[in-house]
């Protein structure tokens, strides 16, 4: 018996979330152990997680907090490295801005780096797919993602500071982004931007709490959109 439609569609989500699952639970098992180091306790860390769902903006926020950074710096870093998730958002809407409210709600709480990479190359290499089946393939990615983050996030904070120093959990991070990076990279505004952002972090690493992380995050999409404005008006004219 052939499998219903719906059913189909979030299987497939599932499958191609999959793999990110490889990288995103050494990243939640890192968060977890970090969070306990700096003195949050099992149920803090997991809430933290369950909450925010935004691991990079966790670690930032985490390390921001043990150098006894002020409040209001701590909130903008976690802000400004989350900007991303209104791009995303921006991004999805021709695509799920019909749906219901509730559908609309689940989707932005679902709504990370893994979800959204994976459903939007889904939803242009298949511009046939119906609003119902967007939104199952993109729950099902969410849920092959979400809950390995949530099931790692414990883990490491069980485990927490017996976990030797010298074992390089971190490489996590970057991996997890390249990872999804990588294939987005798919114009010259895309690579303009990230371009820029790299260099711009390299130059302003040495600014106190974080800041340069904001200014490169703030250049990169600015070159990204003169860019992208630039290659519209040559189309056009």
């Amino acid at each position: 018996m052939s499998i219903p439609e719906p059913s189909g569609f979030f299987i497939q989500g599932v499958l191609n979330g999959a793999p990110h699952s490889l990288v995103i639970g050494p990243f939640g098992f890192l968060f977890g152990v970090v969070a306990t180091e700096a003195g949050l306790s099992i149920f803090e860390t997991l809430s933290f997680s369950v909450l925010v769902v935004a691991g990079a903006a966790q670690l930032t926020a985490l390390e921001l907090m043990q150098d006894n950074t002020p409040t209001v710096i701590v909130i903008l870093s976690a802000l400004a490295l989350n900007l991303r998730m209104a791009l995303y958002s921006a991004s999805l809407t021709p695509h799920l801005g019909t749906a219901r409210f509730w559908q609309r709600a689940a989707v932005a709480y679902s709504l990370v780096d893994q979800s959204y990479a994976t459903s939007i190359l889904q939803y242009e290499n298949n511009p046939e797919m119906t609003m119902p089946q967007k939104l199952t393939f993109f729950f099902g990615v969410a849920a092959s993602v979400i809950p390995v983050w949530y099931l790692l996030t414990f883990l490491g904070a069980l485990v927490g500071q017996s976990i030797p120093t010298d074992i390089p959990l971190d490489f996590a991070t970057p991996l997890t982004f390249i990872a999804l990076l990588a294939p987005l990279l798919r114009s010259l505004p895309h690579i303009l931007a990230a371009l820029a952002s790299v260099i711009a972090g390299l130059l302003f690493h040495t600014m106190p709490y974080n800041l340069g992380i904001m200014l490169a995050g703030v250049i990169g999409m600015s070159v990204g959109a003169w860019s992208e404005q630039r290659e519209f008006g040559e189309h056009h004219r």
